[in-house]
This record gives structure tokens, C-alpha cells and sequence, in this order.
């Protein structure tokens, strides 16, 4: 199966505490599923939730066109400035990563449409630490989305002990 042949589904969560990054993302061919999902969610805002394109600055999209959608709904000028500034800037540069590094073939990108969902907590109050922490889930997620990861035999060897950053069982 080539590269774009089918849409890419990757999940990463890097950082700790209020100013962690967790991306998911969603990779496919313009003509799919994929651009279907992008124009409805652009098309579609709701209050507190308003999917946008990536920039890398004013008038320089980052390809492929990516599409950032909130996970948190937007409460206040701090948490709006750090999803619409530190957060996308991370998830540009992110993309931006994952095409110089081959992840996503760079022939490609005009072809491809991406959906970055960012989760930016209520509480971050480190755009640096916001930013880089969305650079590195950005290119992890993407990492795992295009090599299929994880197997079927991680999620069953770490099927017994689940756990994540908010709760783990006793």
C-alpha cells in the first residue's frame, strides 16, 4: 500500500501537566473522505470551536493544508491566544518537520489534506512550552499515523495496564 493510498490516523500526547500537547491527526487524499471531513469542519464552526488553516505565518499556509481543530472550547484571551498562537505555530512547524523529514513525501503534499485536532489546556500559561510541546506531538502523531503505528501487538502487550497523564487504575 502506497503512501496515499488510503487515510493515516495518528495520535500523540507529549509534555506534562497544564502545558502538555496531545494531536491527534488525520491524513488523506483531496477527492476522500478526508477533504469531505475538512470542508464540513471549516464550514461548520460552533461557538467556541472554530477550525481554521495553519499558517506558518500571514498568507503562507503549511502544506499539506492542515486544518486545526480545538479539543478544548476557547475560554478566554489566554487560552484563545495560546490555541490560535503558540499551538498553531506548533503544529505548523510540526507539519512542517514531517515533510522535511520524509514522513510525508514532499511530492505529495498538494495532494494531501491534514486535520490536526490540538488539545490546549484552560490552564497552560507557557506559550514556549505550549509551541514546542505541539512541534513535537505534531510530528510524533504524524510519525505513527504514516507507519501504521501501533501494532495490534503493542495495543494487546499494553491491553492488561492502561493508563494516561489523568488517570491510572490501581
Amino acid at each position: 500500500m502506497s503512501f496515499a493510498e488510503t487515510s493515516l490516523i495518528g495520535e500523540s500526547f507529549v509534555g506534562e501537566g497544564k502545558n502538555a500537547a496531545h494531536i491527534n491527526v488525520v491524513l488523506g487524499r483531496k477527492g476522500g473522505p478526508v477533504e469531505t471531513a475538512w470542508v464540513t469542519a471549516l464550514a461548520t464552526p460552533r461557538q467556541g470551536y472554530i477550525p481554521f488553516v495553519v499558517i506558518l505565518r500571514p498568507n503562507l499556509p503549511v502544506k499539506p493544508l492542515t486544518l486545526f481543530v480545538n479539543k478544548a472550547d476557547l475560554r478566554g484571551e489566554q487560552h484563545e491566544i495560546l490555541t490560535w498562537g503558540a499551538a498553531q505555530a506548533g503544529v505548523a512547524r510540526g507539519v512542517a518537520r514531517a515533510v522535511a523529514e520524509g514522513v510525508i513525501p514532499a511530492e505529495e503534499v498538494d495532494a494531501l489534506l491534514l486535520v490536526a485536532a490540538a488539545w490546549v489546556s484552560w490552564e497552560a500559561d507557557d506559550g514556549e512550552a505550549v509551541y514546542a510541546n505541539n512541534v513535537d506531538a505534531t510530528l510524533g502523531a504524524l510519525k505513527e499515523a504514516s507507519e501504521r503505528r501501533p501494532s495490534v501487538e503493542d495495543v494487546l502487550a499494553g491491553g492488561d495496564a492502561p493508563s494516561n497523564p489523568f488517570f491510572t487504575p490501581q
